[in-house]
């Protein structure tokens, strides 16, 4: 039986009839590629936009945040380990279409909704839903925005950004030893930085973590690159804590939190610190 190849993301699973990707959330069904988390919704809260985190963006409003299962890379300090390590069979969600969710967030409106977020997961492995929901929202008056680690193939990203209005993206180290550990790799998040900055909002996200991805060097050359993209895209740096199965290092000192910060202000506009 011949293997079907998932395009959606860098790794590029090869799957026969049945089989499940890495991200545990797609399946050759008959053939085709479809996402096994369709509509499974893990998560779902009104979170003010500066949470995703967006600072530029309706800055004060709220949004509609929304979670499935399943991701496309394997951070050993992944803070929502519970629904993005998770399969069809151990996530906990309710099943919704495009237009109930939709229909959820217009009830929302008087109540500072701006629109939806598709985050706590890496809500891309779930293209298709995604896709389907950012065009309902559209079509209603509202905002779509996406949280993800960004490690997704071009063609993909060109078909969903135009109805994407803001973005924020985790840039999780600027090396690439730190990203083969996580199954990724640094040039593909930095190609889709680069393509969504020029056509949506983004702000940039990096978690400091103790021994990984802290020196000043690094943070630095981070900087000066996010720069050459654009100096006025926000950076938010933020504070590690034990979580998942990195649970032998320290929280990341505040004050380191803040001396990267103020590395980063010798190239950017715009940097936070988170988690302080």
């Amino acid at each position: 039986m011949s293997k079907i190849a998932c395009r959606l993301c860098p790794h590029q699973c090869k799957l026969d009839e049945g089989e499940i990707g890495f991200c545990r959330a797609r399946i050759n069904r008959s053939k085709v590629i479809e996402d096994l988390n369709y509509g499974v919704v893990t998560a779902i809260a009104l979170d003010p936009i500066e949470k995703k985190p967006l600072r530029h963006f309706y800055p004060g409003s709220k949004i509609l945040s929304v979670g499935s299962f399943g991701c496309n890379l394997r951070c050993s300090f992944c803070q929502n380990y519970e629904i993005s390590m998770a399969g069809l069979g151990e996530a906990h969600g309710r099943k919704m279409s495009p237009q109930g969710l939709v229909a959820n967030a217009l009830r929302l409106v008087g109540e500072g909704n701006i629109g939806l977020a598709y985050t706590y997961n890496e809500p891309l492995v779930g293209y298709e839903f995604v896709r389907d929901c950012t065009q309902e929202t559209r079509k209603n008056g509202l905002k779509n925005v996406v949280v993800t680690n960004g490690y997704f193939c071009e063609e993909i990203l060109r078909e969903i950004l135009p109805d994407i209005d803001a973005v924020n993206i985790d840039l999780k180290a600027f090396n690439e030893t730190f990203y083969k550990k996580i199954s990724g790799d640094l040039e593909t998040v930095k190609k889709t930085i680069k393509l969504a900055s020029q056509t949506t909002h983004v702000e940039v996200t990096t978690l400091i973590v103790p021994g990984e991805n802290d020196s000043d060097d690094e943070i630095r050359a981070l900087s000066q690159w996010l720069a050459s993209v654009g100096r006025g895209i926000p950076l938010h740096l933020s504070r590690f804590f034990p979580q998942y199965e990195m649970l032998d290092r320290n929280a990341t000192d505040i004050s380191r939190i803040y001396h990267l910060a103020d590395i980063a202000r010798e190239s950017l506009e715009f940097v936070y610190t988170g988690n302080c």
